[in-house]
């Protein structure tokens, strides 16, 4: 995803100009890579998300390749970042509807084994989804969320 997919993306939800937006993006991209430059901790730690921080990596012995040769490489400022607790879970819920869909695929498609890990798959995928309920809306516009259920 780029960022003017991100900026678009915010855009719609909060109903803001892509302008607007973008210019908000960009100046919190802005503000933390301001904030690891010039804070005296080079760190920036953002809850649920995770934690940038600006490490130096030590001198080491390295080999070229190509020749074979030994080479120094010096130390060199590095910028880390550590997912937090909420972004670590969702990539686990996608690593679990990953399995499933191997496990469906090694059973094959006859061997009804693979309803089971279909469906896991799929509850996996909706957990991993943003869990904010959302009114359903018609083509009109108009919203479904208090009309009554039809009685098909």
């Amino acid at each position: 995803m780029t960022k003017k997919e991100i900026v678009k993306t915010i855009s719609e939800s909060c109903g803001l100009t892509q302008l607007q937006t973008k210019e908000i993006v960009q100046k919190t991209f802005e503000a933390i890579i301001d904030t690891l430059v010039e804070d005296p901790r080079h760190r920036i730690e953002l809850r649920n998300f995770g934690v940038f921080e600006v490490k130096k990596r030590a001198a080491r012995k390295a080999r070229n390749p190509r020749t074979g040769d030994r080479v120094d490489v010096p130390s060199k400022w590095v910028v880390t970042f550590k997912p937090g607790k909420e972004m670590e879970e969702k990539v686990l819920q996608l690593e679990a509807a990953d399995r499933a869909l191997e496990t469906q695929s090694a059973n094959g498609p006859d061997s009804g084994a693979g309803d089971d890990a279909r469906h896991e798959a799929e509850v996996a995928r909706l957990a991993a989804a943003d869990a904010t309920p959302r009114a359903a809306v018609d083509d009109s516009g108009d919203d479904l969320a208090d009309a009554p259920a039809s009685a098909d």
